[in-house]
Protein backbone atom coordinates (compact mmCIF):
# COMPACT_ATOMS: atom_id res chain seq x y z
CA UNK A 1 0.00 0.00 0.00
CA UNK A 2 1.35 3.50 -0.72
CA UNK A 3 1.48 6.46 0.94
CA UNK A 4 -1.46 7.86 -1.32
CA UNK A 5 -3.61 5.16 -0.18
CA UNK A 6 -2.50 5.43 3.63
CA UNK A 7 -3.34 9.15 3.64
CA UNK A 8 -6.97 7.92 2.15
CA UNK A 9 -7.29 5.42 5.29
CA UNK A 10 -6.14 7.84 7.77
CA UNK A 11 -8.74 10.67 6.35
CA UNK A 12 -11.27 7.54 6.38
CA UNK A 13 -10.66 7.27 9.80
CA UNK A 14 -10.56 10.79 10.75
CA UNK A 15 -14.15 11.11 9.09
CA UNK A 16 -15.40 8.22 11.16
CA UNK A 17 -13.93 9.34 14.82
CA UNK A 18 -15.71 12.71 13.54
CA UNK A 19 -18.69 11.12 12.81
CA UNK A 20 -19.06 8.92 16.13
CA UNK A 21 -18.63 12.52 18.31
CA UNK A 22 -21.50 14.00 16.66
CA UNK A 23 -23.26 10.82 17.14
CA UNK A 24 -22.90 10.40 20.99
CA UNK A 25 -21.59 7.46 20.90
CA UNK A 26 -20.52 5.60 24.09
CA UNK A 27 -16.69 4.78 23.69
CA UNK A 28 -13.55 5.68 21.58
CA UNK A 29 -10.87 4.15 21.99
CA UNK A 30 -6.95 4.73 20.09
CA UNK A 31 -3.88 2.18 21.16
CA UNK A 32 -0.46 2.01 19.65
CA UNK A 33 1.69 -0.81 19.23
CA UNK A 34 5.22 -0.97 18.36
CA UNK A 35 7.60 -3.72 18.59
CA UNK A 36 11.13 -3.74 17.03
CA UNK A 37 13.10 -6.79 16.64
CA UNK A 38 16.54 -7.95 16.26
CA UNK A 39 16.90 -11.48 14.73
CA UNK A 40 20.03 -13.24 13.69
CA UNK A 41 19.51 -15.99 11.68
CA UNK A 42 22.12 -18.99 10.82
CA UNK A 43 19.79 -22.07 10.30
CA UNK A 44 16.36 -20.68 11.21
CA UNK A 45 13.48 -22.41 9.14
CA UNK A 46 15.84 -23.89 6.91
CA UNK A 47 18.91 -25.99 7.44
CA UNK A 48 22.54 -23.50 7.16
CA UNK A 49 23.31 -24.53 3.59
CA UNK A 50 27.80 -25.03 3.31
CA UNK A 51 29.45 -21.50 2.43
CA UNK A 52 26.50 -19.39 3.42
CA UNK A 53 26.99 -16.24 5.37
CA UNK A 54 24.08 -16.06 8.36
CA UNK A 55 21.56 -13.09 8.09
CA UNK A 56 21.11 -10.31 10.68
CA UNK A 57 18.33 -7.15 10.97
CA UNK A 58 15.69 -5.82 12.52
CA UNK A 59 12.22 -5.25 11.58
CA UNK A 60 9.33 -3.25 13.01
CA UNK A 61 5.52 -3.28 13.47
CA UNK A 62 4.06 0.49 14.09
CA UNK A 63 0.54 -0.43 14.45
CA UNK A 64 -2.64 2.26 15.74
CA UNK A 65 -5.57 0.35 16.90
CA UNK A 66 -9.08 2.67 16.96
CA UNK A 67 -11.98 1.06 18.05
CA UNK A 68 -15.59 2.63 18.87
CA UNK A 69 -18.39 1.03 20.89
CA UNK A 70 -22.25 2.08 21.76
CA UNK A 71 -25.10 0.13 22.75
CA UNK A 72 -25.85 -1.93 19.44
CA UNK A 73 -22.79 -1.05 17.54
CA UNK A 74 -18.82 -1.66 17.29
CA UNK A 75 -16.04 -0.17 14.90
CA UNK A 76 -12.84 -1.15 14.32
CA UNK A 77 -9.44 0.43 12.21
CA UNK A 78 -6.38 -1.01 12.29
CA UNK A 79 -3.32 -0.02 10.16
CA UNK A 80 0.10 -0.42 10.25
CA UNK A 81 3.66 -0.39 8.98
CA UNK A 82 5.81 -3.29 9.03
CA UNK A 83 9.33 -2.50 7.40
CA UNK A 84 12.90 -3.40 8.27
CA UNK A 85 15.25 -0.93 9.10
CA UNK A 86 17.31 0.69 6.24
CA UNK A 87 15.05 -0.89 4.00
CA UNK A 88 14.52 3.11 2.22
CA UNK A 89 16.84 6.14 2.01
CA UNK A 90 16.97 8.74 5.09
CA UNK A 91 16.17 11.24 2.47
CA UNK A 92 13.06 10.00 0.86
CA UNK A 93 9.36 11.64 -0.43
CA UNK A 94 7.75 8.34 -0.55
CA UNK A 95 7.32 4.12 0.31
CA UNK A 96 8.99 2.42 -1.96
CA UNK A 97 7.99 -1.00 -0.65
CA UNK A 98 4.71 -0.81 0.26
CA UNK A 99 5.24 -1.38 4.15
CA UNK A 100 2.04 0.34 4.58
CA UNK A 101 -1.32 -2.11 5.06
CA UNK A 102 -4.91 -1.59 6.36
CA UNK A 103 -4.40 -4.80 9.08
CA UNK A 104 -8.32 -4.14 10.04
CA UNK A 105 -11.55 -2.46 9.26
CA UNK A 106 -15.10 -3.97 10.72
CA UNK A 107 -18.30 -3.08 11.66
CA UNK A 108 -20.40 -5.15 14.29
CA UNK A 109 -23.83 -4.81 14.63
CA UNK A 110 -25.88 -6.21 17.78
CA UNK A 111 -29.60 -7.00 16.60
CA UNK A 112 -30.19 -8.25 19.79
CA UNK A 113 -28.91 -9.08 23.17
CA UNK A 114 -27.39 -12.86 21.63
CA UNK A 115 -27.26 -12.42 18.30
CA UNK A 116 -24.86 -9.95 16.17
CA UNK A 117 -23.41 -9.19 12.58
CA UNK A 118 -19.64 -8.39 11.75
CA UNK A 119 -18.57 -7.68 8.38
CA UNK A 120 -15.54 -6.88 6.64
CA UNK A 121 -11.43 -7.47 7.32
CA UNK A 122 -10.90 -9.05 10.95
CA UNK A 123 -8.93 -11.67 12.70
CA UNK A 124 -10.31 -14.96 13.36
CA UNK A 125 -8.86 -16.67 15.80
CA UNK A 126 -9.78 -19.74 17.71
CA UNK A 127 -9.10 -21.81 20.61
CA UNK A 128 -4.74 -22.30 20.82
CA UNK A 129 -5.03 -20.84 17.33
CA UNK A 130 -3.57 -24.31 15.70
CA UNK A 131 -6.00 -23.89 13.12
CA UNK A 132 -7.08 -20.23 13.05
CA UNK A 133 -4.98 -17.48 14.51
CA UNK A 134 -4.13 -13.98 14.35
CA UNK A 135 -0.17 -15.09 13.55
CA UNK A 136 1.65 -12.56 16.08
CA UNK A 137 4.44 -13.00 16.07
CA UNK A 138 4.57 -12.59 12.22
CA UNK A 139 5.16 -8.17 12.21
CA UNK A 140 1.83 -8.41 9.75
CA UNK A 141 -0.61 -9.98 11.55
CA UNK A 142 -3.27 -12.52 9.30
CA UNK A 143 -6.52 -11.35 8.78
CA UNK A 144 -9.49 -12.36 6.52
CA UNK A 145 -11.83 -10.40 4.89
CA UNK A 146 -15.12 -12.12 5.45
CA UNK A 147 -19.01 -11.87 7.32
CA UNK A 148 -19.73 -13.57 10.38
CA UNK A 149 -23.18 -14.07 12.51
CA UNK A 150 -22.41 -14.67 16.03
CA UNK A 151 -24.67 -15.88 19.00
CA UNK A 152 -23.31 -16.08 22.50
CA UNK A 153 -25.40 -17.31 25.64
CA UNK A 154 -25.00 -18.72 29.22
CA UNK A 155 -21.42 -19.51 28.08
CA UNK A 156 -22.52 -21.01 24.98
CA UNK A 157 -20.82 -19.11 21.48
CA UNK A 158 -21.63 -20.11 17.88
CA UNK A 159 -19.32 -18.15 14.71
CA UNK A 160 -20.54 -18.35 11.24
CA UNK A 161 -18.50 -17.17 8.93
CA UNK A 162 -18.65 -16.68 5.07
CA UNK A 163 -15.84 -15.41 2.79
CA UNK A 164 -16.03 -14.55 -1.23
CA UNK A 165 -13.01 -13.27 -2.63
CA UNK A 166 -11.90 -11.77 -5.42
CA UNK A 167 -8.07 -9.78 -6.83
CA UNK A 168 -10.16 -6.63 -8.64
CA UNK A 169 -13.47 -5.37 -9.71
CA UNK A 170 -14.26 -6.74 -13.45
CA UNK A 171 -17.37 -7.39 -15.80
CA UNK A 172 -15.94 -10.29 -17.30
CA UNK A 173 -14.63 -13.70 -14.99
CA UNK A 174 -14.00 -14.79 -11.44
CA UNK A 175 -10.88 -16.32 -11.30
CA UNK A 176 -9.11 -16.08 -8.35
CA UNK A 177 -4.79 -15.97 -8.84
CA UNK A 178 -3.97 -15.47 -5.17
CA UNK A 179 -1.92 -18.35 -3.99
CA UNK A 180 0.44 -17.31 -1.35
CA UNK A 181 -0.51 -19.16 2.17
CA UNK A 182 -3.53 -21.09 1.37
CA UNK A 183 -5.26 -18.10 0.24
CA UNK A 184 -8.38 -18.98 -0.67
CA UNK A 185 -11.62 -18.13 -2.97
CA UNK A 186 -14.44 -19.40 -0.96
CA UNK A 187 -14.89 -20.27 3.17
CA UNK A 188 -17.34 -21.08 5.14
CA UNK A 189 -16.89 -21.80 8.59
CA UNK A 190 -18.42 -22.71 12.04
CA UNK A 191 -17.58 -22.42 15.65
CA UNK A 192 -19.00 -23.56 18.69
CA UNK A 193 -17.42 -23.35 22.52
CA UNK A 194 -19.04 -23.85 25.46
CA UNK A 195 -17.86 -23.19 29.06
CA UNK A 196 -18.24 -24.53 32.22
CA UNK A 197 -16.54 -23.46 35.45
CA UNK A 198 -13.40 -24.80 34.25
CA UNK A 199 -13.40 -26.84 31.36
CA UNK A 200 -13.68 -25.47 27.81
CA UNK A 201 -14.94 -27.64 24.61
CA UNK A 202 -14.95 -26.08 21.17
CA UNK A 203 -16.05 -27.69 17.71
CA UNK A 204 -15.10 -26.39 14.54
CA UNK A 205 -16.25 -27.25 10.84
CA UNK A 206 -14.43 -25.28 7.47
CA UNK A 207 -14.69 -25.86 3.76
CA UNK A 208 -11.64 -23.93 1.54
CA UNK A 209 -12.20 -23.48 -2.44
CA UNK A 210 -9.40 -22.83 -3.96
CA UNK A 211 -8.97 -21.35 -7.64
CA UNK A 212 -8.41 -25.31 -9.68
CA UNK A 213 -7.01 -25.20 -13.46
CA UNK A 214 -6.27 -27.58 -15.66
CA UNK A 215 -3.68 -29.21 -16.60
CA UNK A 216 -3.14 -27.82 -20.29
CA UNK A 217 0.28 -26.11 -21.33
CA UNK A 218 -1.25 -22.83 -21.24
CA UNK A 219 -3.43 -23.59 -17.88
CA UNK A 220 -7.18 -22.29 -17.85
CA UNK A 221 -9.44 -21.78 -14.64
CA UNK A 222 -11.29 -24.63 -13.96
CA UNK A 223 -13.72 -23.81 -11.23
CA UNK A 224 -12.80 -24.73 -7.24
CA UNK A 225 -11.58 -27.77 -5.57
CA UNK A 226 -12.06 -27.84 -1.55
CA UNK A 227 -10.66 -29.13 1.72
CA UNK A 228 -12.16 -29.76 4.83
CA UNK A 229 -11.32 -29.10 8.24
CA UNK A 230 -12.93 -30.48 11.04
CA UNK A 231 -12.34 -31.19 14.88
CA UNK A 232 -12.55 -30.41 18.35
CA UNK A 233 -10.37 -28.78 21.17
CA UNK A 234 -10.77 -29.15 24.95
CA UNK A 235 -9.17 -27.75 28.18
CA UNK A 236 -9.62 -29.77 31.38
CA UNK A 237 -8.30 -28.24 34.41
CA UNK A 238 -7.87 -30.31 37.48
CA UNK A 239 -6.24 -28.41 40.77
CA UNK A 240 -3.19 -27.07 39.62
CA UNK A 241 -3.00 -29.65 36.62
CA UNK A 242 -5.01 -28.73 33.28
CA UNK A 243 -5.22 -31.38 30.52
CA UNK A 244 -5.77 -30.01 27.09
CA UNK A 245 -6.75 -31.59 23.67
CA UNK A 246 -7.31 -31.19 20.22
CA UNK A 247 -8.22 -33.87 17.17
CA UNK A 248 -8.90 -32.67 13.54
CA UNK A 249 -9.52 -34.39 10.04
CA UNK A 250 -8.68 -32.98 6.45
CA UNK A 251 -10.38 -33.85 3.61
CA UNK A 252 -11.70 -33.30 0.49
CA UNK A 253 -9.09 -32.19 -2.17
CA UNK A 254 -5.09 -31.40 -1.69
CA UNK A 255 -4.76 -29.92 -4.22
CA UNK A 256 -6.60 -29.71 -7.85
CA UNK A 257 -5.71 -33.54 -8.80
CA UNK A 258 -5.34 -35.54 -5.73
CA UNK A 259 -7.37 -36.56 -2.86
CA UNK A 260 -6.85 -35.75 0.71
CA UNK A 261 -7.49 -38.15 3.57
CA UNK A 262 -5.25 -36.10 7.07
CA UNK A 263 -5.16 -35.69 10.75
CA UNK A 264 -4.25 -34.39 13.94
CA UNK A 265 -4.06 -34.85 17.51
CA UNK A 266 -2.30 -33.65 20.45
CA UNK A 267 -2.23 -34.07 24.08
CA UNK A 268 -0.97 -31.54 26.53
CA UNK A 269 -0.50 -31.54 30.07
CA UNK A 270 0.41 -28.84 32.34
CA UNK A 271 1.66 -28.79 36.04
CA UNK A 272 1.50 -25.44 38.03
CA UNK A 273 1.97 -25.86 41.72
CA UNK A 274 3.77 -22.14 42.06
CA UNK A 275 6.16 -19.94 40.45
CA UNK A 276 7.34 -23.38 38.26
CA UNK A 277 5.08 -24.16 35.30
CA UNK A 278 5.78 -27.86 33.71
CA UNK A 279 4.55 -28.68 30.60
CA UNK A 280 4.64 -31.87 28.86
CA UNK A 281 2.76 -33.05 25.33
CA UNK A 282 2.64 -35.15 21.96
CA UNK A 283 1.55 -33.62 18.85
CA UNK A 284 0.95 -35.70 15.86
CA UNK A 285 0.43 -34.43 12.28
CA UNK A 286 -0.01 -37.20 9.22
CA UNK A 287 1.87 -37.27 6.66
CA UNK A 288 2.34 -38.87 3.10
CA UNK A 289 5.06 -41.89 2.37
CA UNK A 290 7.94 -40.55 0.56
CA UNK A 291 7.43 -43.60 -1.96
CA UNK A 292 4.43 -45.22 -3.44
CA UNK A 293 1.75 -43.29 -1.66
CA UNK A 294 -1.01 -42.11 -4.47
CA UNK A 295 -3.44 -40.06 -1.73
CA UNK A 296 -2.25 -37.28 -0.29
CA UNK A 297 -2.38 -38.00 3.91
CA UNK A 298 -0.48 -34.38 4.75
CA UNK A 299 -2.40 -32.34 7.39
CA UNK A 300 -1.65 -28.87 7.28
CA UNK A 301 -2.84 -26.52 9.81
CA UNK A 302 -3.81 -23.99 7.38
CA UNK A 303 -4.48 -20.54 9.28
CA UNK A 304 -3.16 -21.21 12.72
CA UNK A 305 -0.39 -19.38 14.67
CA UNK A 306 2.16 -21.98 14.03
CA UNK A 307 5.21 -20.25 14.85
CA UNK A 308 4.15 -21.39 18.63
CA UNK A 309 3.85 -24.91 18.15
CA UNK A 310 6.75 -27.69 16.76
CA UNK A 311 9.81 -25.14 17.73
CA UNK A 312 10.82 -21.55 17.89
CA UNK A 313 12.70 -21.58 14.53
CA UNK A 314 9.84 -22.51 12.49
CA UNK A 315 10.85 -25.60 10.54
CA UNK A 316 7.92 -27.07 10.11
CA UNK A 317 4.35 -25.92 8.62
CA UNK A 318 5.27 -21.77 9.04
CA UNK A 319 5.07 -21.62 5.12
CA UNK A 320 6.81 -24.78 4.95
CA UNK A 321 6.53 -28.42 4.89
CA UNK A 322 3.47 -28.99 3.13
CA UNK A 323 2.78 -32.22 1.77
CA UNK A 324 5.46 -34.13 2.91
CA UNK A 325 6.02 -36.70 5.70
CA UNK A 326 4.24 -35.09 8.72
CA UNK A 327 5.40 -34.66 11.84
CA UNK A 328 5.15 -36.40 15.50
CA UNK A 329 6.27 -34.23 18.11
CA UNK A 330 7.04 -35.32 21.68
CA UNK A 331 8.16 -32.05 23.89
CA UNK A 332 8.75 -30.64 26.90
CA UNK A 333 8.40 -27.56 28.52
CA UNK A 334 9.87 -25.49 32.36
CA UNK A 335 9.01 -21.97 32.79
CA UNK A 336 9.97 -20.43 36.02
CA UNK A 337 8.82 -16.99 37.52
CA UNK A 338 11.88 -15.24 38.40
CA UNK A 339 10.33 -11.62 39.53
CA UNK A 340 7.09 -10.17 39.90
CA UNK A 341 7.11 -9.18 36.00
CA UNK A 342 9.88 -11.46 34.50
CA UNK A 343 10.32 -15.48 33.58
CA UNK A 344 12.77 -17.61 32.10
CA UNK A 345 11.61 -20.88 29.98
CA UNK A 346 13.33 -24.15 28.55
CA UNK A 347 11.44 -25.99 25.99
CA UNK A 348 12.81 -29.56 24.47
CA UNK A 349 11.07 -30.91 20.96
CA UNK A 350 12.13 -34.21 19.66
CA UNK A 351 10.74 -34.31 15.97
CA UNK A 352 10.13 -37.63 14.07
CA UNK A 353 8.48 -37.96 10.41
CA UNK A 354 5.07 -39.43 11.00
CA UNK A 355 5.35 -41.31 7.37
CA UNK A 356 8.09 -43.13 5.64
CA UNK A 357 11.48 -41.80 4.76
CA UNK A 358 12.74 -43.05 1.23
CA UNK A 359 16.13 -44.98 1.29
CA UNK A 360 15.62 -46.61 4.05
CA UNK A 361 16.33 -43.82 6.37
CA UNK A 362 15.13 -43.50 10.42
CA UNK A 363 12.08 -41.17 11.09
CA UNK A 364 14.32 -39.35 13.45
CA UNK A 365 14.31 -35.34 12.29
CA UNK A 366 16.44 -34.06 15.15
CA UNK A 367 15.79 -32.06 18.22
CA UNK A 368 15.50 -28.35 19.12
CA UNK A 369 16.45 -26.44 22.03
CA UNK A 370 14.34 -23.39 22.85
CA UNK A 371 15.51 -21.07 25.82
CA UNK A 372 13.27 -17.85 26.01
CA UNK A 373 13.38 -14.90 28.73
CA UNK A 374 10.44 -12.34 28.91
CA UNK A 375 10.30 -9.07 31.03
CA UNK A 376 7.86 -6.57 31.62
CA UNK A 377 8.52 -3.06 32.62
CA UNK A 378 4.90 -1.60 34.13
CA UNK A 379 1.92 -1.86 32.04
CA UNK A 380 3.08 -1.54 28.42
CA UNK A 381 6.32 -2.18 27.97
CA UNK A 382 7.50 -5.61 27.85
CA UNK A 383 11.30 -6.87 26.53
CA UNK A 384 11.45 -10.68 25.03
CA UNK A 385 14.73 -11.90 23.93
CA UNK A 386 15.21 -16.05 22.85
CA UNK A 387 18.07 -18.77 21.41
CA UNK A 388 17.65 -21.94 19.60
CA UNK A 389 19.49 -24.74 17.96
CA UNK A 390 18.34 -26.96 16.47
CA UNK A 391 20.34 -30.98 16.60
CA UNK A 392 19.11 -31.83 12.75
CA UNK A 393 19.73 -35.68 11.64
CA UNK A 394 20.04 -36.88 8.15
CA UNK A 395 16.66 -37.46 7.49
CA UNK A 396 15.91 -34.12 8.17
CA UNK A 397 18.54 -33.23 5.55
CA UNK A 398 16.34 -34.80 3.23
CA UNK A 399 12.71 -33.70 4.23
CA UNK A 400 14.92 -30.34 3.73
CA UNK A 401 15.68 -31.30 0.30
CA UNK A 402 19.20 -32.33 0.74
CA UNK A 403 21.28 -29.60 2.49
CA UNK A 404 23.80 -30.95 4.48
CA UNK A 405 22.43 -31.54 8.62
CA UNK A 406 25.90 -31.46 9.95
CA UNK A 407 26.43 -27.61 9.70
CA UNK A 408 25.03 -25.61 13.03
CA UNK A 409 21.98 -24.39 13.16
CA UNK A 410 20.91 -21.88 15.98
CA UNK A 411 19.14 -18.22 16.13
CA UNK A 412 18.62 -15.61 18.47
CA UNK A 413 16.33 -12.70 18.57
CA UNK A 414 15.81 -9.58 21.04
CA UNK A 415 11.88 -7.40 20.80
CA UNK A 416 11.14 -4.54 22.74
CA UNK A 417 6.91 -4.45 22.73
CA UNK A 418 5.34 -0.92 23.69
CA UNK A 419 1.58 -0.72 23.69
CA UNK A 420 0.06 1.80 25.38
CA UNK A 421 -3.34 2.48 25.66
CA UNK A 422 -3.40 6.44 24.12
CA UNK A 423 -6.92 7.35 24.56
CA UNK A 424 -9.98 5.89 26.23
CA UNK A 425 -12.86 8.83 25.73
CA UNK A 426 -16.12 8.62 26.52
CA UNK A 427 -19.12 10.36 25.33
CA UNK A 428 -22.23 11.81 27.38
CA UNK A 429 -25.86 11.84 25.89
CA UNK A 430 -27.52 14.06 25.27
Amino acid sequence: MNIRAMKKILLLILISIFTVKIADAQEFTLDADIRPRFEYRHGFGDLFPDNAKPAAFVTQRSRLNMGFTDEKLSLYFAVQDVSTWGDEQTLTASDNNNSFSLFQAWVRYSFTEDWAIKLGRQVIAYDNQRILGEVDWAMQGRFHDAAMIQYSKNKFKLDLAFAYNQEKQSNLETDYTITGGFSYKTMQMAHLSKAWDKATFSFLFMNNGFQKYTSDPIPQTDGLYYRQTTGAHVVFPLSVLTITGSAYLQTGMANASTDLSAFQYMVEAKYQPGKVTLIAGFESLSGTDQVGEEKNKSFFPLYGTNHKFNGFMDYFYVGNHANNVGLNDAYGKVALATGEKSSIGLNAHFFFANAKMANDLGQNLGTELDLVYSKSFGKYVKIGAGYSQMFATESMSAVKGGISSENTNNWGWVQLIVNPRLLTYKFKEN
